[in-house]
């Protein structure tokens, strides 16, 4: 029974990062480079909605319960490491956590609030625009990535658990 509980965790975890990628990607690819296009008022105010409108219950419980997958999934590799899937299961935990999770606290959300203090029409805002496009969708790259990274992770685990 317990193993086929962890068994559902990896496949929780394979579809929440997967989601998390998608996500990550459609701003990488489309929502950004739309933004860009903008007038900076435009873009800036977009941006600021954005930010204060995906802090919801469903964004946060895959956000957040990722994180508690990934650390509970990554336990598990550590104290099972002789088991099928164990190094899988530890990569796609350690993808999740420091190339999702831990880079969107230190490096998106920091200009995320910066971006959210700045008067939309001010020249300060304007200047802040620049320094947002330049330094946000980098990170927000390393994000899809790391999320790919993770997804493909989980779903070897999975087909070596299940």
């Amino acid at each position: 029974m317990i193993a086929a509980a962890f068994t559902a965790l990896i496949f929780l975890a394979a579809l929440g990062s997967g989601i998390a990628a998608g996500l990550f990607f459609i701003f990488s690819n489309t929502i950004m480079a739309s933004f860009a296009k903008l007038p900076v008022p435009q873009g800036i105010a977009a941006m600021q909605q954005i930010n204060v409108t995906i802090i919801n219950p469903l964004f946060m419980l895959v956000f957040m319960g990722m994180v508690v997958l990934s650390l509970v999934l990554g336990a598990k590799a550590i104290f099972s490491w002789s088991e099928a899937g164990a190094a899988w299961l530890l990569a796609g935990s350690v993808a999740y956590l420091v190339g999702c999770f831990l880079v969107t606290m230190v490096f998106n959300v920091p200009l995320n609030d910066a971006i959210a203090a700045v008067d939309p029409a001010s020249a300060e805002g304007a200047a802040m625009w620049t320094r947002y496009l330049k330094e946000w969708l980098p990170w927000n790259h390393v994000r899809t990535v790391a999320c790919l990274v993770s997804l493909a992770s989980f779903v070897m685990a999975f087909a070596r658990t299940a």
